[in-house]
C-alpha cells in the first residue's frame, strides 16, 4: 500500500468544486430562524472570563488518559454578551476537550439565564485541548453505574463551573461598553496544520498523521487539504478594540497524556496575545479541525509546544494587522436545528456489554459510553442547534463537534461575497463529523463517528440555510 500518495486537492481547487456541491443538498433539517432585528440598534458588549481548571485527580479526556497531577497553566472559559439587537446574544469558548449532549445544553441554559436571554441565542464551544475535561453528564451516569470506572466528569466540579459562569456573566453585565464598529482580517499560519488522513493508492486511509508524529514519512508528505488562514473578527467602541475573536482549524495538541493540565499551544498563544493587549478580550475558536492536526510539523516533544505557540501567535498578530474597521450597519442571529441519524455500525446493547466487560481497557469501556449517550439522544429526538451571526458582510458560523475541514471550506464557497469565520466544537454529541466521501475511505475518525454518512447533506444543508438568510 502506497502511503506516500499525495493529498493533492488544494484549498483553491476544493473551494471551486464545493460551489457545485453546495447546490445539491438533501433534506433532513429543521429551520428555526431566530432572526433578530437586522439593524445594529444600540449595541453594547460585555466580556467575561472564569476559571475552569479541573482539581487534582480529576479525569482528563474522558478518563482514559492520566488524571490531573499538576497544572502547567490554568484553563479558562471566555466569552461576550452582545446587547441591543433583539434578545442578548452570548458567545463562549472553553478550554476543555468537549461539552456533549446534556452537559452542553446545561452550559447554554445557565449562560442564557444569567444574560436574560433564550438558550437558542447562546453558543458555547470548546478549544479541544486533551489534557482537559471531556464533559458528558449522560456518559458519566453510564460509567458510574459500573462502579469500577473513572469519572467522565465529576458533577460537583461541573456545577462549580456553571456557578462561576453564571456569576461572571452577571458581573459583566453590570458594566457594558457601546459597540460601534466591526473589523475582520486574516493571515496564513505557517507550519502548523496538516491533514491527518493519509490516503493510499487504493483511495483508502493508509495512515493517520495525528496531532504529532515521529514518522519521517508523515513529515515528508504534503500538508494536504487544510484551511491555512487564521481569521479574526473584532468589535470596537470607535477606535478602541473591545474583543478579538480568532478562528483556525487544527487539533490544538502538541503533546498530552502526562496529567499536566494545559491550554496547549493554541490557548497559550491566545494568552500571550492577551498579555500584549490587556484592554482587549481575546478569544480563540477551533474551526472545523476534525481531520486536521499538527502531525507534519510536530514530533510530540515538549520543546515543540513553545515553537507551535510562537507560530500561532504570529498568525494571530498578522491577522489583526489587516483589521479594517467599519461602522456596524446590520446584525442578525440565525439558527437551524438538525438531528443526524446514528451510524448503523453501532448497537447499543453490544456497546453496553463492552462497557460492562472488566477485562477491557478503560478507554474501551469509557469511550463507548459517549456513543450510547448519542444513540439515546437520537431516540429522544433532541436536536443540535446550529447558529450564525451576520454582522455587515461578516458571518460567524457556529458548528458542532469535530467537523472535517471540508465543511468550513464549503461554507466559504457558499458565501464567497462574505467573510465567513467558522467555530466548530460546540455540542460534541456526534463526535467526529466526516464528509460522505470520507466514510468509504475508512480511518479512525470514520470508525468512531456517531452519525451515519447522511450527516453530510443534513449539516451542509443547515449551513447553506443560515448563510442564505442575509
Amino acid at each position: 500500500m502506497n502511503t506516500k500518495q499525495p493529498l493533492n486537492l488544494d484549498r483553491r481547487e476544493f473551494l471551486a468544486a464545493s460551489t457545485a456541491t453546495a447546490a445539491t443538498i438533501a433534506s433532513g433539517l429543521s429551520t428555526t430562524a431566530a432572526a433578530a432585528e437586522s439593524g445594529s440598534g444600540n449595541l453594547h458588549l460585555a466580556t467575561f472570563r472564569f476559571d475552569v481548571t479541573p482539581p487534582m485527580g480529576h479525569s482528563l479526556c474522558g478518563g482514559w488518559i492520566k488524571p490531573v497531577v499538576g497544572v502547567d497553566d490554568p484553563l479558562e472559559a471566555i466569552g461576550y454578551v452582545l446587547l441591543g439587537s433583539g434578545k442578548p446574544i452570548v458567545v463562549c469558548v472553553v478550554d476543555w476537550t468537549g461539552l456533549l449532549n446534556s452537559a452542553h445544553r446545561q452550559w447554554r441554559e445557565v449562560l442564557a439565564e444569567a444574560a436574560g436571554t433564550t438558550v437558542d441565542r447562546v453558543t458555547v464551544h470548546c478549544v479541544h485541548q486533551h489534557n482537559a475535561p471531556f464533559a458528558c453528564l449522560d456518559s458519566e451516569e453510564i460509567v458510574l453505574a459500573q462502579g469500577d470506572l473513572p469519572h467522565i466528569v465529576e458533577r460537583d466540579f461541573f456545577l462549580r463551573c456553571l456557578d462561576a459562569g453564571r456569576g461572571a456573566v452577571r458581573k459583566a453585565l453590570q458594566q457594558t461598553t457601546p459597540v460601534t464598529h466591526v473589523a475582520h482580517g486574516e493571515a496564513k499560519v505557517e507550519k502548523v496544520a496538516s491533514n491527518r488522513r493519509i490516503l493510499g493508492a487504493n483511495g483508502k486511509v493508509a495512515s493517520q498523521r495525528g496531532s504529532s508524529s515521529r514518522n519521517p514519512e508523515h513529515h515528508a508528505l504534503p500538508e494536504g487539504l487544510i484551511d491555512p488562514m487564521l481569521k479574526t473578527v473584532a468589535f470596537y467602541h470607535r477606535d478602541k478594540k473591545l474583543a478579538a475573536c480568532h478562528y483556525y482549524a487544527c487539533h490544538p495538541m502538541s503533546f498530552y497524556g502526562d496529567g499536566r493540565v494545559s491550554a496547549d499551544f493554541c490557548g497559550l498563544a491566545r494568552k500571550q496575545r492577551q498579555q500584549q493587549e490587556p484592554d482587549c478580550t481575546h478569544l480563540y475558536f477551533n474551526g472545523c479541525g476534525g481531520n486536521i492536526g499538527a502531525g507534519k510539523y510536530n514530533n510530540g516533544s515538549k520543546e515543540m509546544r513553545a515553537v507551535l505557540t510562537e507560530r500561532m501567535l504570529a498568525g494571530i498578530v498578522a491577522s489583526e494587522e489587516s483589521l479594517d474597521r467599519q461602522s456596524i450597519e446590520s446584525l442578525s442571529w440565525e439558527t437551524t436545528d438538525i438531528l443526524p441519524p446514528v451510524n448503523p455500525r453501532f448497537d447499543e446493547q453490544a456497546l453496553l456489554r463492552q462497557i460492562e466487560d472488566s477485562q477491557q481497557r478503560v478507554v474501551n469501556r469509557n469511550r463507548p459510553s459517549y456513543t450510547v449517550a448519542w444513540i439515546r439522544r437520537v431516540k429522544a429526538k433532541l436536536p443540535i442547534t446550529l447558529s450564525c451571526m451576520h454582522v455587515n458582510q461578516i458571518s460567524l458560523l457556529h458548528l458542532p463537534s469535530e467537523c472535517f475541514v471540508e465543511y468550513q471550506l464549503r461554507a466559504q464557497a457558499m458565501a464567497a461575497d462574505r467573510f465567513v469565520a467558522c467555530a466548530a466544537y460546540s455540542d460534541g454529541g456526534p463526535w467526529y463529523i466526516p464528509t460522505s466521501e470520507a466514510y468509504p475511505q475508512g480511518g479512525y475518525a470514520v470508525s468512531v463517528a456517531h452519525c451515519a454518512a447522511d450527516v453530510d447533506p443534513i449539516l451542509t444543508g443547515g449551513i447553506k440555510s443560515m448563510l442564505s438568510r442575509v
